[in-house]
């Protein structure tokens, strides 16, 4: 009893900050107390590296006034012994929506676009809400604050997660004591995200290189607008101003993107910390080139139940491999000194935090790193390191005390102090009573077994004869309550003992028996408890399988790199004026085409029998929507000329390896017809494995796509109301000269300031991304892709040109150019069609299979495209239908897939033949390429093989091999009782020109 009454008043004395002192107090006798609190004989982790073993910690309103092994303890203090225990900061989350309402949608009344702000005195596009602060719709949520405390976090910084630009964020303390201290910074982040604002129905931006322009965009109008250009007043664009010097944080969310945000901050200065999804291990080298710091969640996927078969088949590789090399995330991101703090964001229960970071640890993550990331690198990504995330003196006293090391799974976390006041997750003065203990009931004799968990131990009773007797036992504050109940059912005969733990070797007490009378009871202990241990059940970790470049079903572990190829007697397609050289030698050095003859050697070179084989250059696709993420067209606009799909060029997208398998070594990734001006194009090389930027086509000219016809006015998108302009076919044309005339103006208006402007007072103009790229074609740095098929609007398009000085460079599609060949060849535009299309919609109805033939004897420069993923795979049997169609010759037709779209790509001085000097990117056919038994043994690009047949067949074996290894794992978790989720196909989005995100 004495030790109880000792307890209650520690629990008094214990140090409480209160409100400031001019707060009024209505709830009880308004008393400070400035009492110390000593933690003594304690092993103090002040940092992960700092650590104290024996010492002691000494705290005081809410502050640590010192750590160490000889601190001095004052008078006034009270003194916690906690002799076998540890100490460690608590934990940091600066990314959470703690206490924050998630933002009420639009109604279905609301569904319809918006193509204009309703906002008056904000940005123009309503998913820039850099205004919004978090802390004016914060209400503090005491039950999550729990949920946390639970977990071993002290701290979370908290926004609102919705827009583009999603305002700023503050910083709270979890004090579920002291409300007035919880606040501790209300503006510390500002946070951005490639998402649309939830409270929009704003068209603009629907893609994701929207949404990279609009950044852009508004970055640009932040610089224009401090310098005083604005004449009036934006409130987002003020915010944005304010919250310049606060942490800038970005929500990727993915890899990709996380490289995407960085490419965005370092075009404009920024450091942005990035926040994660947890597959940053798939192209660790990308993320290390960002340089940026990372926040990571470890919301590992549950094991899929692979039990049904054919359920089974419908998962991707790579979903599979996920599941798989997931843990193993932190780790290599720890391995490739990526800095970077943990939060507890996308997890279903704060709860599952500390059992997936055990596994990360199981997995090979460092656990000095581990608690780096939960606490001092946290605090110094916030500037807080003085206040949060150590215990050194001064900083808050925010602290766990735990039974031993904090991340084995054995060890038990007691409390949790925030700002000097306790939280209790478990009861630090509980004793361990688990054994076997001979239990005396009244000179009645049993066995007692106690074993579970330490708070709450599992009680088993026998009597002498090995029978089981019921009972359930309880205990609080170390008393000890047991019920003894009779294995008959319908009798109510129950014993209740009750006493106070005080010596675990001999619990003792009275009980009441079931005629009322009060008697004695005692247990002595007989045996210490051991841990039963079921091997069945013990984890192992799951072997990790490699990951591969890039990391989805026939990706390579090792990248490919470049050899020196000789290929021997093979048939040789030029594309120059030699023709087709038969029993040729073609040697490939350096990534170029080396050399060309009969009998060539080099003692380097990998030799390789060609007879019999017919080698070409790799074949290039003018007009493609594969591997672009997030959406082909911005359709916000009449007009995206400000988006690029060079930033969001898809390096993972199978349909590379495809197309790689299709013989296509480049290709124009083009912005899809929504608008009459779209967005500028990608000329990529398909280097399967390689990141997206090492794709692009280095120097490459600079192109945007048009459009013209029925999608840019609406007429199918299924819209009740549609209003955005154009929704006529005259309309598209005055979009044209309108935004033309404008980009003169725009770029008049900039040419006046360059050579005048900037010497003088003159204020510079805003710079518009959109008419700087219009402003662009006007001075012929940049050429149109024109999605067209009928003829009245293909010659609007090469008048409007003609107005304004420049030409059209290509007509994608152009299913009616046979009607009009002589005004293209005078306007000198050339040809990218279809071979065989028509009849798929009204506008194409006159479509002629002779129309590319017809072009092409006309004097056009035409090629043949695929606008379709599984066409590009086929395109030399495209090819072969000019032969058919329009007795086009053999070499004349190959050039439609080959040298032709070189030509009007204007790139036909590196590709599109087989030149000395050229780039090597060829391709190696079994048969005539023209045949549909033609097949891609060898594709070649700069000298490097991206794909080979051979290997294509071993890694189709390795691949199921892989996906058996993987469901059998799958299958042993599911045998473990682990938690598992059913298998869910993803139908894959392939692009068109009129796909739209939604």
């Amino acid at each position: 009893m004495k030790k109880i009454l000792l307890l209650l008043c520690l629990s008094f004395l214990v140090p409480k900050t209160y409100a400031q002192e001019y707060f009024p107090n209505n709830e009880g006798v308004q008393n400070k107390n400035t009492n110390f609190t000593a933690f003594t004989n304690a092993k103090i982790y002040v940092t992960p590296t700092q650590i104290i073993d024996k010492g002691t910690l000494l705290i005081q309103n809410g502050k640590v006034i010192g750590a160490g092994a000889t601190i001095t303890i004052p008078n006034n203090c009270v003194t916690i012994n906690l002799e076998g225990k540890s100490i460690y900061p608590s934990f940091i989350d600066i990314y959470t929506s703690f206490g924050i309402e998630k933002p009420k949608g639009i109604t279905n009344t609301e569904r319809n676009p918006l193509y204009d702000t309703k906002r008056v005195g904000y940005y123009w596009n309503e998913s820039i809400r850099s205004e919004v602060n978090g802390y004016e719709s914060f209400k503090y949520d005491p039950t999550k604050a729990e949920e946390l405390l639970k977990a071993g976090f002290g701290v979370v910084g908290t926004h609102v997660p919705d827009g583009i630009a999603q305002g700023s964020g503050m910083l709270i303390a979890l004090n579920n004591a002291d409300k007035s201290t919880q606040l501790l910074s209300d503006k510390i982040t500002n946070h951005f995200a490639f998402t649309k604002s939830a409270t929009t129905n704003q068209s603009y931006p629907s893609s994701l290189m929207g949404m990279m322009a609009l950044l852009r965009q508004m970055y640009f109008d932040l610089d224009w607008y401090k310098k005083g250009n604005a004449a009036t007043k934006d409130l987002s664009l003020e915010a944005l101003s304010n919250n310049e010097k606060l942490v800038q944080i970005f929500a990727s969310e993915d890899k990709l993107n996380s490289v995407r945000a960085s490419k965005i901050a370092k075009e404009f200065g920024l450091n942005y910390v990035l926040k994660g999804i947890g597959n940053e291990f798939e192209r660790i080298e990308e993320i290390k080139k960002t340089n940026s710091k990372f926040i990571i969640p470890i919301n590992f996927p549950e094991a899929y139940d692979v039990s049904d078969p054919y359920q089974a088949n419908q998962m991707e590789l790579k979903d599979l491999r996920f599941w798989n090399q997931a843990p193993t995330n932190l780790k290599v991101l720890s391995d490739n000194g990526i800095v970077f703090a943990l939060t507890t964001d996308k997890l279903k229960k704060v709860e599952d935090f500390r059992t997936n970071l055990l596994r990360a640890i199981k997995y090979g993550f460092d656990t000095t790193k581990a608690l780096e990331a939960l606490t001092t690198i946290p605090a110094s990504i916030l500037g807080k390191s003085n206040e949060i995330g150590s215990l050194k003196t001064g900083s808050l006293a925010n602290f766990v005390i735990t039974s031993g090391e904090i991340f084995e799974e054995k060890t038990i976390v007691y409390e949790n102090w925030v700002q000097g006041s306790k939280y209790v997750i478990n009861d630090i003065m509980v004793k361990d009573i688990r054994g076997k203990y001979d239990l005396t009931v009244n000179n009645t004799k049993y066995k007692w077994t106690l074993d579970g968990d330490i708070a709450a131990p599992k009680s088993e009773i026998t009597s002498v004869d090995a029978k089981k007797i019921k009972s359930k036992l309880t205990i609080a504050n170390n008393w000890i309550s047991i019920i003894i109940k009779p294995n008959d059912s319908t009798k109510t005969s129950f014993t209740r003992a009750t006493g106070y733990i005080d010596d675990i070797e001999k619990i003792s007490g009275k009980a009441i028996l079931f005629n009322g009378n009060e008697v004695k009871w005692s247990a002595v202990k007989t045996a210490p408890f051991v841990k039963a241990v079921d091997s069945s059940k013990i984890e192992k970790n799951n072997m990790i399988l490699p990951t591969t470049f890039p990391n989805v079903a026939f990706g390579t572990v090792k990248k490919a790199t470049q050899q020196t190829l000789l290929f021997k007697n093979a048939t040789v397609w030029t594309n120059e004026k030699e023709g087709v050289l038969e029993e040729t030698d073609v040697l490939i050095k350096n990534g170029k085409i080396a050399a060309i003859g009969k009998n060539l050697s080099d003692a380097s070179a990998t030799v390789l029998d060609a007879k019999g084989k017919h080698l070409t250059s790799g074949i290039i696709d003018e007009h493609s929507h594969i591997a672009i993420s997030r959406g082909v067209n911005e359709g916000g606009h009449n007009s995206s000329a400000e988006v690029t799909i060079e930033d969001v060029v898809n390096s993972e997208d199978v349909n590379i390896y495809r197309d790689l398998a299709g013989g296509v070594t480049t290709s124009q990734l083009l912005h899809g017809s929504a608008n009459p001006i779209g967005g500028r194009s990608a000329i990529v090389k398909w280097k399967w494995g390689a990141s997206a930027e090492e794709m692009l086509y280095k120097d490459q000219p600079k192109f945007i796509k048009f459009a013209l016809g029925e999608n840019v006015k609406q007429a199918n998108w299924g819209i009740t109301n549609p209003t955005r302009f154009p929704q006529t076919r005259m309309g598209v044309e005055q979009v044209f000269t309108d935004y033309f005339q404008r980009a003169k103006e725009y770029d008049l208006a900039w040419k006046t300031y360059n050579s005048s402007g900037k010497k003088g007072k003159g204020k510079a103009p805003r710079v518009d991304l959109e008419l700087q790229t219009l402003a662009e074609i006007l001075n012929k740095e940049r050429f149109i892709s024109c999605h067209s098929y009928v003829q009245s609007e293909i010659l609007m398009l090469m008048n409007v040109a003609e107005k304004f000085n420049f030409r059209v460079n290509t007509f994608t599609h152009i299913l009616e150019g046979y009607k009009v060949a002589d005004e293209m060849k005078k306007h000198g535009v050339g040809a990218s069609t279809f071979s065989d299309w028509w009849a798929y919609k009204f506008e194409v109805n006159d479509a002629i299979p002779f129309n590319g033939p017809i072009m092409h004897n006309a004097g056009l420069v035409v090629a043949y495209n695929s606008d379709d993923a599984e066409m590009s795979r086929r395109l030399n049997q495209e090819a072969a239908k000019a032969v058919k169609y329009g007795n086009i010759s053999e070499e004349e037709a190959w050039k439609f897939v080959t040298l032709n779209p070189a030509k009007l790509l204007h790139i036909d001085d590196k590709v599109g033949s087989i030149k000395i000097g050229k780039d090597a990117d060829v391709v190696l056919w079994n048969n005539n390429p023209l045949s549909i038994y033609a097949k891609a043994e060898k594709t070649i690009i700069e000298g490097v093989v991206y794909y080979d047949v051979q290997k294509d067949e071993a890694q189709r074996v390795a691949v199921a091999k892989e996906r058996n290894e993987l469901i059998g794992q799958l299958l042993q978790e599911k045998n473990k009782g682990m938690i598992t989720q059913e298998p869910k196909k993803k139908e894959k989005i392939e692009y068109h020109c009129d796909s739209l995100e939604h």
